[in-house]
Protein backbone atom coordinates (compact mmCIF):
# COMPACT_ATOMS: atom_id res chain seq x y z
CA UNK A 1 0.00 0.00 0.00
CA UNK A 2 1.33 3.27 -1.22
CA UNK A 3 1.61 6.35 1.70
CA UNK A 4 0.69 9.63 -0.35
CA UNK A 5 2.07 11.88 2.58
CA UNK A 6 4.24 12.12 5.88
CA UNK A 7 2.87 10.08 9.13
CA UNK A 8 1.48 11.70 11.60
CA UNK A 9 2.74 12.41 14.79
CA UNK A 10 -0.08 11.70 17.64
CA UNK A 11 0.80 12.12 21.31
CA UNK A 12 -0.61 9.72 23.89
CA UNK A 13 -1.78 12.81 26.27
CA UNK A 14 -2.19 16.75 25.92
CA UNK A 15 1.53 18.23 26.45
CA UNK A 16 2.63 15.06 27.92
CA UNK A 17 5.51 14.23 25.64
CA UNK A 18 4.38 10.69 26.02
CA UNK A 19 4.69 7.84 23.26
CA UNK A 20 3.97 8.51 19.76
CA UNK A 21 2.15 6.58 17.04
CA UNK A 22 2.12 6.72 13.70
CA UNK A 23 -0.79 7.21 11.42
CA UNK A 24 -0.24 6.69 7.84
CA UNK A 25 -2.35 8.28 5.20
CA UNK A 26 -2.76 5.40 2.59
CA UNK A 27 -3.70 6.19 -0.97
CA UNK A 28 -7.23 7.16 -2.45
CA UNK A 29 -9.49 4.24 -3.36
CA UNK A 30 -10.90 5.54 -6.79
CA UNK A 31 -13.64 3.43 -6.16
CA UNK A 32 -14.85 5.36 -3.29
CA UNK A 33 -13.74 8.88 -4.12
CA UNK A 34 -15.03 8.36 -7.54
CA UNK A 35 -16.81 5.58 -8.74
CA UNK A 36 -19.25 5.21 -5.41
CA UNK A 37 -19.68 8.95 -5.45
CA UNK A 38 -20.81 9.30 -9.18
CA UNK A 39 -23.18 5.64 -9.02
CA UNK A 40 -24.86 7.64 -6.41
CA UNK A 41 -25.60 10.77 -8.05
CA UNK A 42 -26.59 8.55 -11.20
CA UNK A 43 -29.24 6.41 -9.18
CA UNK A 44 -30.79 10.33 -7.41
CA UNK A 45 -30.49 11.64 -10.75
CA UNK A 46 -32.53 8.23 -12.87
CA UNK A 47 -35.20 8.67 -9.62
CA UNK A 48 -35.27 12.85 -9.57
CA UNK A 49 -38.24 13.15 -11.95
CA UNK A 50 -40.39 10.71 -10.03
CA UNK A 51 -43.52 11.35 -7.54
CA UNK A 52 -43.42 15.13 -7.42
CA UNK A 53 -42.03 18.34 -5.90
CA UNK A 54 -41.44 18.20 -1.83
CA UNK A 55 -43.23 21.30 -0.09
CA UNK A 56 -39.66 21.92 0.92
CA UNK A 57 -38.66 22.70 -2.69
CA UNK A 58 -42.00 24.52 -4.05
CA UNK A 59 -41.21 27.12 -1.05
CA UNK A 60 -37.56 27.46 -2.39
CA UNK A 61 -38.73 27.83 -5.82
CA UNK A 62 -41.26 30.61 -4.26
CA UNK A 63 -38.42 32.08 -2.48
CA UNK A 64 -36.12 32.05 -5.61
CA UNK A 65 -38.19 34.95 -6.64
CA UNK A 66 -37.26 37.34 -4.14
CA UNK A 67 -34.18 36.89 -3.58
CA UNK A 68 -32.73 38.42 -0.37
CA UNK A 69 -29.69 38.21 2.01
CA UNK A 70 -31.45 36.30 4.42
CA UNK A 71 -35.10 35.75 5.10
CA UNK A 72 -36.91 34.79 8.38
CA UNK A 73 -36.57 31.05 8.10
CA UNK A 74 -33.54 30.70 6.40
CA UNK A 75 -30.29 32.19 5.31
CA UNK A 76 -30.55 32.92 1.23
CA UNK A 77 -28.05 29.76 -0.24
CA UNK A 78 -30.44 27.21 -0.92
CA UNK A 79 -32.89 29.23 -2.47
CA UNK A 80 -30.24 31.00 -4.19
CA UNK A 81 -29.45 27.43 -5.49
CA UNK A 82 -33.11 26.60 -6.35
CA UNK A 83 -33.24 30.06 -8.67
CA UNK A 84 -30.09 28.96 -10.23
CA UNK A 85 -31.24 25.74 -11.54
CA UNK A 86 -34.94 26.23 -12.61
CA UNK A 87 -32.90 29.24 -14.71
CA UNK A 88 -30.35 26.65 -15.84
CA UNK A 89 -32.24 23.63 -16.04
CA UNK A 90 -36.13 24.76 -16.41
CA UNK A 91 -39.02 24.64 -14.24
CA UNK A 92 -39.47 21.26 -12.76
CA UNK A 93 -38.59 19.42 -9.75
CA UNK A 94 -36.10 17.23 -11.46
CA UNK A 95 -34.43 20.26 -12.09
CA UNK A 96 -34.20 21.38 -8.53
CA UNK A 97 -32.93 17.77 -7.46
CA UNK A 98 -29.68 18.41 -9.90
CA UNK A 99 -27.54 20.05 -7.10
CA UNK A 100 -29.02 17.63 -4.82
CA UNK A 101 -28.00 14.66 -6.18
CA UNK A 102 -24.52 16.48 -7.08
CA UNK A 103 -23.94 17.15 -2.90
CA UNK A 104 -24.78 13.67 -2.24
CA UNK A 105 -21.91 12.67 -4.43
CA UNK A 106 -19.60 15.07 -2.78
CA UNK A 107 -20.53 14.31 0.60
CA UNK A 108 -19.68 10.85 -0.40
CA UNK A 109 -16.35 12.05 -1.68
CA UNK A 110 -15.45 13.93 1.12
CA UNK A 111 -16.77 10.92 3.82
CA UNK A 112 -14.25 8.80 1.66
CA UNK A 113 -11.43 11.92 2.50
CA UNK A 114 -11.89 11.81 5.50
CA UNK A 115 -11.21 8.11 6.19
CA UNK A 116 -8.33 8.19 4.48
CA UNK A 117 -7.48 11.05 6.51
CA UNK A 118 -7.70 9.05 9.48
CA UNK A 119 -5.34 6.19 7.84
CA UNK A 120 -8.40 3.96 6.95
CA UNK A 121 -7.89 1.86 3.90
CA UNK A 122 -9.39 1.67 0.38
CA UNK A 123 -11.90 -0.57 2.11
CA UNK A 124 -12.39 1.78 4.80
CA UNK A 125 -12.64 4.73 2.34
CA UNK A 126 -15.43 2.88 0.67
CA UNK A 127 -17.63 1.54 3.81
CA UNK A 128 -17.23 5.48 4.51
CA UNK A 129 -18.43 7.02 1.29
CA UNK A 130 -21.40 4.67 1.53
CA UNK A 131 -22.80 6.69 4.99
CA UNK A 132 -23.60 9.47 2.01
CA UNK A 133 -26.31 6.72 0.93
CA UNK A 134 -27.69 6.05 4.65
CA UNK A 135 -30.91 7.35 5.52
CA UNK A 136 -31.55 10.88 6.15
CA UNK A 137 -28.24 11.62 4.26
CA UNK A 138 -30.08 9.93 1.15
CA UNK A 139 -33.11 12.11 1.50
CA UNK A 140 -31.15 14.68 1.55
CA UNK A 141 -29.79 13.78 -1.76
CA UNK A 142 -33.23 12.74 -3.47
CA UNK A 143 -34.89 16.60 -2.48
CA UNK A 144 -33.53 19.77 -2.35
CA UNK A 145 -33.57 20.90 1.27
CA UNK A 146 -31.15 22.91 2.87
CA UNK A 147 -29.56 19.94 4.53
CA UNK A 148 -28.48 19.16 0.64
CA UNK A 149 -26.21 21.24 0.99
CA UNK A 150 -25.40 21.54 4.90
CA UNK A 151 -23.69 17.83 5.58
CA UNK A 152 -20.91 18.19 3.02
CA UNK A 153 -20.12 21.50 4.30
CA UNK A 154 -20.00 19.85 8.11
CA UNK A 155 -18.19 16.70 6.43
CA UNK A 156 -15.34 19.20 4.95
CA UNK A 157 -15.23 20.91 8.34
CA UNK A 158 -14.52 18.07 9.84
CA UNK A 159 -11.85 16.66 6.72
CA UNK A 160 -9.80 19.95 7.70
CA UNK A 161 -10.24 20.11 11.31
CA UNK A 162 -8.74 16.34 11.40
CA UNK A 163 -6.06 17.27 9.17
CA UNK A 164 -5.26 20.47 11.18
CA UNK A 165 -4.82 18.21 14.34
CA UNK A 166 -3.58 14.92 13.22
CA UNK A 167 -0.97 16.13 10.21
CA UNK A 168 0.30 19.40 11.56
CA UNK A 169 -1.23 21.36 8.99
CA UNK A 170 -2.76 24.42 11.22
CA UNK A 171 -4.01 26.56 8.32
CA UNK A 172 -6.80 23.92 7.79
CA UNK A 173 -7.99 26.11 10.80
CA UNK A 174 -8.44 29.05 8.55
CA UNK A 175 -9.91 26.69 5.51
CA UNK A 176 -12.11 24.82 7.88
CA UNK A 177 -13.53 28.80 9.38
CA UNK A 178 -14.28 29.72 5.92
CA UNK A 179 -16.18 26.55 5.27
CA UNK A 180 -18.54 27.00 8.08
CA UNK A 181 -18.49 30.89 7.16
CA UNK A 182 -20.07 29.38 3.92
CA UNK A 183 -22.24 26.94 5.61
CA UNK A 184 -23.68 30.29 7.58
CA UNK A 185 -25.32 31.23 4.49
CA UNK A 186 -27.01 27.97 4.23
CA UNK A 187 -28.09 27.39 7.69
CA UNK A 188 -27.42 28.49 11.05
CA UNK A 189 -27.38 25.15 12.76
CA UNK A 190 -23.55 25.30 11.80
CA UNK A 191 -23.59 26.95 14.84
CA UNK A 192 -23.73 23.87 17.11
CA UNK A 193 -20.65 22.60 15.02
CA UNK A 194 -18.72 25.19 15.49
CA UNK A 195 -19.56 25.57 19.67
CA UNK A 196 -18.94 21.90 20.21
CA UNK A 197 -16.07 21.63 18.81
CA UNK A 198 -14.17 24.78 21.08
CA UNK A 199 -15.88 22.87 24.24
CA UNK A 200 -14.52 19.83 23.28
CA UNK A 201 -11.00 21.30 22.45
CA UNK A 202 -11.35 22.36 26.00
CA UNK A 203 -12.52 19.40 27.74
CA UNK A 204 -10.72 17.18 25.78
CA UNK A 205 -7.71 18.71 24.04
CA UNK A 206 -5.63 19.09 21.96
CA UNK A 207 -5.52 22.50 24.40
CA UNK A 208 -2.06 23.61 22.69
CA UNK A 209 -4.32 24.46 19.47
CA UNK A 210 -6.41 26.93 21.48
CA UNK A 211 -2.44 28.74 22.26
CA UNK A 212 -1.87 29.07 18.65
CA UNK A 213 -3.21 31.60 16.35
CA UNK A 214 -5.07 29.37 13.79
CA UNK A 215 -7.98 28.52 15.11
CA UNK A 216 -9.08 31.95 16.60
CA UNK A 217 -8.17 32.71 13.08
CA UNK A 218 -10.67 29.96 11.46
CA UNK A 219 -13.34 31.83 13.77
CA UNK A 220 -12.22 35.06 11.90
CA UNK A 221 -12.64 33.58 8.87
CA UNK A 222 -15.97 32.45 9.44
CA UNK A 223 -17.45 35.66 10.66
CA UNK A 224 -16.02 37.13 7.81
CA UNK A 225 -17.06 35.13 4.92
CA UNK A 226 -20.60 34.41 7.19
CA UNK A 227 -20.87 38.37 7.19
CA UNK A 228 -24.00 38.87 5.57
CA UNK A 229 -26.16 36.19 7.18
CA UNK A 230 -24.63 37.50 10.90
CA UNK A 231 -25.21 41.30 9.95
CA UNK A 232 -28.96 39.78 8.45
CA UNK A 233 -29.93 38.28 11.29
CA UNK A 234 -28.86 41.01 13.85
CA UNK A 235 -30.57 44.05 11.79
CA UNK A 236 -33.92 42.35 11.92
CA UNK A 237 -33.60 41.08 15.77
CA UNK A 238 -32.16 37.43 15.03
CA UNK A 239 -35.84 36.30 13.53
CA UNK A 240 -34.15 32.59 13.44
CA UNK A 241 -34.55 32.23 17.12
CA UNK A 242 -38.36 32.78 17.08
CA UNK A 243 -37.96 30.24 13.66
CA UNK A 244 -36.05 28.21 16.19
CA UNK A 245 -38.25 27.92 19.08
CA UNK A 246 -41.42 26.95 16.73
CA UNK A 247 -39.59 23.75 15.80
CA UNK A 248 -38.31 22.51 19.45
CA UNK A 249 -40.67 20.97 22.21
CA UNK A 250 -41.55 18.22 24.32
CA UNK A 251 -42.27 15.84 21.20
CA UNK A 252 -38.79 16.64 19.82
CA UNK A 253 -37.07 15.98 23.24
CA UNK A 254 -39.11 12.06 23.65
CA UNK A 255 -38.13 11.28 20.33
CA UNK A 256 -34.35 12.82 20.09
CA UNK A 257 -32.86 9.76 21.46
CA UNK A 258 -34.47 6.80 19.90
CA UNK A 259 -34.29 9.02 16.78
CA UNK A 260 -30.33 8.76 16.26
CA UNK A 261 -30.98 4.80 15.70
CA UNK A 262 -32.81 6.48 12.50
CA UNK A 263 -30.49 9.08 11.18
CA UNK A 264 -27.98 6.90 9.81
CA UNK A 265 -30.44 3.88 9.55
CA UNK A 266 -30.63 1.26 12.51
CA UNK A 267 -27.64 -0.74 11.18
CA UNK A 268 -25.47 2.45 10.55
CA UNK A 269 -26.08 3.14 14.20
CA UNK A 270 -23.56 0.45 14.93
CA UNK A 271 -21.04 2.26 12.47
CA UNK A 272 -21.39 5.35 14.08
CA UNK A 273 -21.20 4.10 17.76
CA UNK A 274 -18.21 1.95 16.90
CA UNK A 275 -16.59 5.55 16.01
CA UNK A 276 -17.30 7.22 19.29
CA UNK A 277 -16.56 4.40 20.98
CA UNK A 278 -12.58 4.13 18.79
CA UNK A 279 -12.17 7.54 18.99
CA UNK A 280 -11.64 6.94 22.91
CA UNK A 281 -10.57 3.52 23.11
CA UNK A 282 -7.80 4.45 20.34
CA UNK A 283 -4.46 5.97 21.10
CA UNK A 284 -3.74 6.29 17.13
CA UNK A 285 -6.84 8.62 17.20
CA UNK A 286 -5.92 10.92 20.50
CA UNK A 287 -5.38 14.23 18.60
CA UNK A 288 -8.76 13.90 16.91
CA UNK A 289 -10.98 12.75 20.32
CA UNK A 290 -12.35 16.26 19.88
CA UNK A 291 -14.30 14.73 16.97
CA UNK A 292 -16.56 12.17 19.33
CA UNK A 293 -16.28 14.80 22.01
CA UNK A 294 -18.01 17.37 19.61
CA UNK A 295 -20.52 15.17 18.66
CA UNK A 296 -21.49 14.18 22.68
CA UNK A 297 -21.48 17.95 23.01
CA UNK A 298 -23.66 18.42 19.91
CA UNK A 299 -25.96 15.84 20.84
CA UNK A 300 -26.53 16.96 24.55
CA UNK A 301 -26.81 20.52 23.52
CA UNK A 302 -29.69 19.16 21.03
CA UNK A 303 -31.26 17.24 23.26
CA UNK A 304 -31.63 20.18 25.71
CA UNK A 305 -33.02 22.54 23.83
CA UNK A 306 -35.77 19.94 22.68
CA UNK A 307 -34.15 19.79 18.99
CA UNK A 308 -35.42 17.80 15.87
CA UNK A 309 -33.62 14.49 15.90
CA UNK A 310 -32.20 14.59 12.72
CA UNK A 311 -30.51 17.66 13.15
CA UNK A 312 -27.68 15.43 14.78
CA UNK A 313 -26.95 13.78 11.28
CA UNK A 314 -23.50 15.83 10.59
CA UNK A 315 -22.28 14.94 14.07
CA UNK A 316 -23.04 11.36 13.19
CA UNK A 317 -21.23 11.43 10.23
CA UNK A 318 -18.34 11.94 11.45
CA UNK A 319 -18.77 9.55 13.34
CA UNK A 320 -19.54 6.89 10.41
CA UNK A 321 -16.59 7.59 8.67
CA UNK A 322 -14.49 6.96 11.88
CA UNK A 323 -16.22 4.00 12.59
CA UNK A 324 -15.81 2.67 9.07
CA UNK A 325 -12.17 3.18 9.62
CA UNK A 326 -12.51 1.33 12.95
CA UNK A 327 -14.41 -1.78 11.57
CA UNK A 328 -12.92 -2.68 8.22
CA UNK A 329 -9.12 -2.30 9.94
CA UNK A 330 -9.49 -3.77 12.96
CA UNK A 331 -8.27 -0.91 14.90
CA UNK A 332 -9.70 -1.16 18.23
CA UNK A 333 -9.38 -5.09 18.81
CA UNK A 334 -12.56 -6.59 20.23
CA UNK A 335 -14.70 -3.86 19.02
CA UNK A 336 -18.01 -5.82 17.69
CA UNK A 337 -15.48 -8.60 16.51
CA UNK A 338 -18.33 -10.19 14.68
CA UNK A 339 -18.52 -7.29 12.39
CA UNK A 340 -15.50 -7.61 10.18
CA UNK A 341 -14.57 -8.30 6.12
CA UNK A 342 -17.37 -9.91 3.96
CA UNK A 343 -19.77 -9.56 6.90
CA UNK A 344 -18.97 -5.68 7.47
CA UNK A 345 -19.99 -5.24 3.58
CA UNK A 346 -23.15 -7.25 3.57
CA UNK A 347 -24.23 -5.50 6.74
CA UNK A 348 -23.49 -1.80 5.18
CA UNK A 349 -25.51 -3.33 1.94
CA UNK A 350 -28.04 -3.85 3.81
CA UNK A 351 -28.56 -0.81 5.67
CA UNK A 352 -27.85 1.14 2.15
CA UNK A 353 -30.89 -0.86 0.65
CA UNK A 354 -33.43 -0.31 3.64
CA UNK A 355 -32.55 3.26 3.62
CA UNK A 356 -33.13 3.44 -0.25
CA UNK A 357 -36.80 2.12 0.36
CA UNK A 358 -37.44 4.49 2.99
CA UNK A 359 -35.57 7.81 1.44
CA UNK A 360 -36.00 7.02 -2.53
CA UNK A 361 -39.22 7.31 -4.69
CA UNK A 362 -38.76 3.67 -5.48
CA UNK A 363 -42.55 2.13 -4.81
CA UNK A 364 -45.50 2.23 -6.70
CA UNK A 365 -48.36 4.80 -4.99
CA UNK A 366 -50.84 1.80 -4.13
CA UNK A 367 -47.81 -0.07 -2.99
CA UNK A 368 -46.35 3.25 -1.01
CA UNK A 369 -49.53 3.87 0.59
CA UNK A 370 -50.44 0.61 1.99
CA UNK A 371 -46.55 0.34 3.73
CA UNK A 372 -45.49 2.21 6.88
CA UNK A 373 -42.68 4.52 4.25
CA UNK A 374 -44.66 7.45 4.68
CA UNK A 375 -44.85 7.27 8.57
CA UNK A 376 -41.31 6.48 8.79
CA UNK A 377 -40.31 9.22 6.64
CA UNK A 378 -43.04 11.55 5.74
CA UNK A 379 -40.94 13.44 3.15
CA UNK A 380 -42.23 11.15 1.07
CA UNK A 381 -45.62 11.50 1.58
CA UNK A 382 -45.23 15.43 1.32
CA UNK A 383 -43.82 14.74 -2.49
CA UNK A 384 -47.52 13.42 -3.49
CA UNK A 385 -50.98 14.71 -4.91
CA UNK A 386 -49.98 18.59 -5.39
CA UNK A 387 -50.94 18.95 -8.42
CA UNK A 388 -54.20 17.47 -8.40
CA UNK A 389 -53.97 19.43 -5.12
CA UNK A 390 -54.36 22.67 -7.38
CA UNK A 391 -56.94 21.48 -9.80
CA UNK A 392 -59.35 21.11 -7.02
CA UNK A 393 -58.86 24.46 -5.84
CA UNK A 394 -59.00 25.35 -9.43
CA UNK A 395 -62.48 23.96 -9.60
CA UNK A 396 -63.66 25.82 -6.68
CA UNK A 397 -62.77 29.18 -8.47
CA UNK A 398 -63.85 28.58 -11.79
CA UNK A 399 -67.19 27.80 -10.22
CA UNK A 400 -67.50 31.01 -8.89
CA UNK A 401 -68.99 34.21 -10.93
CA UNK A 402 -66.60 35.60 -14.02
CA UNK A 403 -67.32 39.22 -12.11
CA UNK A 404 -66.18 37.73 -8.43
CA UNK A 405 -63.33 35.41 -9.74
CA UNK A 406 -61.61 39.19 -10.96
CA UNK A 407 -62.34 39.86 -7.53
CA UNK A 408 -60.64 37.12 -6.01
CA UNK A 409 -57.24 35.49 -4.42
CA UNK A 410 -56.09 32.62 -3.23
CA UNK A 411 -54.84 32.11 0.63
CA UNK A 412 -52.54 29.21 1.61
CA UNK A 413 -52.31 28.25 5.15
CA UNK A 414 -48.42 26.87 4.62
CA UNK A 415 -45.93 27.50 2.29
CA UNK A 416 -46.31 24.43 0.39
CA UNK A 417 -49.68 25.14 -0.76
CA UNK A 418 -48.57 28.21 -1.56
CA UNK A 419 -45.82 26.87 -3.92
CA UNK A 420 -48.20 24.14 -5.27
CA UNK A 421 -50.81 27.17 -6.35
CA UNK A 422 -47.90 29.49 -7.97
CA UNK A 423 -46.53 26.43 -9.28
CA UNK A 424 -49.51 25.35 -11.07
CA UNK A 425 -51.77 27.74 -10.88
CA UNK A 426 -51.19 30.20 -13.93
CA UNK A 427 -51.46 26.97 -16.40
CA UNK A 428 -55.02 26.62 -14.40
CA UNK A 429 -56.38 29.94 -14.55
CA UNK A 430 -55.98 30.69 -11.05
CA UNK A 431 -55.54 34.99 -9.49
CA UNK A 432 -52.22 35.25 -7.29
CA UNK A 433 -51.59 33.05 -3.94
CA UNK A 434 -50.82 35.28 -0.79
CA UNK A 435 -49.60 33.34 2.44
CA UNK A 436 -48.97 34.56 6.06
CA UNK A 437 -45.96 31.66 6.77
CA UNK A 438 -42.11 32.19 6.88
CA UNK A 439 -41.15 34.75 4.50
CA UNK A 440 -43.89 34.18 2.73
CA UNK A 441 -45.63 36.96 4.67
CA UNK A 442 -43.14 39.73 4.27
CA UNK A 443 -44.45 39.72 0.63
CA UNK A 444 -47.53 41.60 1.83
CA UNK A 445 -51.22 41.80 1.77
CA UNK A 446 -53.67 40.77 -0.94
CA UNK A 447 -54.79 44.65 -3.26
CA UNK A 448 -57.70 46.17 -1.52
CA UNK A 449 -60.26 45.39 -4.16
CA UNK A 450 -59.55 41.78 -3.36
CA UNK A 451 -63.09 41.12 -1.75
CA UNK A 452 -63.41 37.16 -2.03
CA UNK A 453 -60.74 34.69 -0.95
CA UNK A 454 -60.58 30.78 -1.81
CA UNK A 455 -58.10 29.81 1.13
CA UNK A 456 -56.93 26.71 2.73
CA UNK A 457 -57.37 25.82 5.69
CA UNK A 458 -56.90 22.60 8.20
CA UNK A 459 -60.05 20.88 9.45
CA UNK A 460 -61.87 24.13 11.07
CA UNK A 461 -63.86 21.19 13.49
CA UNK A 462 -60.93 19.41 14.65
CA UNK A 463 -59.89 20.51 18.74
CA UNK A 464 -58.13 23.85 19.16
CA UNK A 465 -58.95 25.07 15.48
CA UNK A 466 -60.53 28.28 16.96
CA UNK A 467 -57.10 28.97 18.25
CA UNK A 468 -55.16 28.30 14.57
CA UNK A 469 -53.77 31.99 13.13
CA UNK A 470 -55.45 30.78 9.82
CA UNK A 471 -59.24 30.32 11.13
CA UNK A 472 -58.81 33.07 13.29
CA UNK A 473 -57.88 35.68 11.46
CA UNK A 474 -60.84 34.25 8.45
CA UNK A 475 -63.40 34.34 11.40
CA UNK A 476 -62.07 38.27 11.82
CA UNK A 477 -61.88 39.00 8.73
CA UNK A 478 -64.95 38.12 6.60
CA UNK A 479 -68.63 37.98 7.45
CA UNK A 480 -68.93 34.46 6.05
CA UNK A 481 -67.18 31.48 4.76
CA UNK A 482 -68.19 28.91 3.45
CA UNK A 483 -66.99 24.95 2.68
CA UNK A 484 -66.61 24.29 -0.52
CA UNK A 485 -64.95 21.11 -0.92
CA UNK A 486 -61.55 18.97 0.87
CA UNK A 487 -58.28 17.80 -0.55
CA UNK A 488 -57.27 14.67 -1.96
CA UNK A 489 -54.83 13.48 -3.89
CA UNK A 490 -56.64 10.19 -4.61
CA UNK A 491 -53.36 8.01 -3.95
CA UNK A 492 -54.55 6.94 -0.21
CA UNK A 493 -50.65 8.41 1.11
CA UNK A 494 -50.89 10.46 4.04
CA UNK A 495 -49.54 13.77 4.40
CA UNK A 496 -50.76 16.48 6.48
CA UNK A 497 -52.89 18.39 3.16
CA UNK A 498 -55.14 15.13 2.92
CA UNK A 499 -58.58 17.01 3.85
CA UNK A 500 -57.62 20.38 4.10
CA UNK A 501 -60.72 22.36 3.77
CA UNK A 502 -61.17 24.57 0.81
CA UNK A 503 -63.38 27.53 2.18
CA UNK A 504 -64.75 30.56 0.26
CA UNK A 505 -64.78 34.19 2.26
CA UNK A 506 -67.10 37.01 1.26
CA UNK A 507 -68.07 40.04 2.97
CA UNK A 508 -65.06 41.96 4.37
CA UNK A 509 -64.93 43.12 7.79
CA UNK A 510 -61.71 45.11 8.25
CA UNK A 511 -58.87 45.51 5.21
CA UNK A 512 -56.28 43.59 4.25
CA UNK A 513 -53.92 45.51 5.80
CA UNK A 514 -55.13 45.65 8.79
CA UNK A 515 -55.91 42.16 8.78
CA UNK A 516 -52.68 41.00 7.09
CA UNK A 517 -50.43 41.68 10.65
CA UNK A 518 -52.15 39.09 12.27
CA UNK A 519 -51.51 36.78 9.73
CA UNK A 520 -47.91 35.92 10.17
CA UNK A 521 -46.37 32.98 12.04
CA UNK A 522 -43.21 31.03 11.50
CA UNK A 523 -42.33 27.22 11.29
CA UNK A 524 -44.73 25.05 13.54
CA UNK A 525 -46.19 28.17 15.26
CA UNK A 526 -49.53 28.10 14.08
CA UNK A 527 -51.20 29.16 17.79
CA UNK A 528 -53.58 32.31 17.64
CA UNK A 529 -52.07 35.39 19.67
CA UNK A 530 -54.16 37.89 18.64
CA UNK A 531 -57.16 36.06 19.29
CA UNK A 532 -56.36 35.21 23.11
CA UNK A 533 -55.03 39.08 23.46
CA UNK A 534 -58.85 40.09 21.72
CA UNK A 535 -60.88 37.40 23.49
CA UNK A 536 -59.39 37.78 26.92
Amino acid sequence: MTVSAPVARTAEGDRSGGSLTAVARPRASLLAVVVVPLALVGVLLVLSGRYGYHRDELYFRLLADQPAWGYVDQPPLTPLVARAAVALLGDGAWALRVPAALAAGLLAALLALLARELGGSPRAQVVAALGAASASPLISGHLLLTSSLDWPLWVLVGLLVTRALLREQPACWVWAGAVAGVALANKLLVVLLLVSLLAALVAVGPRDALRTRWPWLGALAALVVGAPTVVYQLANGLPQLDMAGSLTGSTARWLFLPGQLLVLGPPGALVWGAGLVALWRGARWRPVRVLGAAAVAGLGLLFAVAGQFYYSTGFLLLLWAVGSVALADDVVPGLLPWLRGARLGRFVAVNVVTSAVVALPLLPLPWLAASPVPLVNPAVGDQVGWQRYSEQVADVVLALPPAEQRRTVLLAENYGEAGALDRYGPALGLPPVYSGHNALHEAGPPPVDATTTVALVQDPDRPGAEDAVMLWTLRSTFERCEVAGRLDSGTGVPNEEEGTTIVVCRGMLRPWSEAWPDLGYVGLSTFCQPCRRLDG
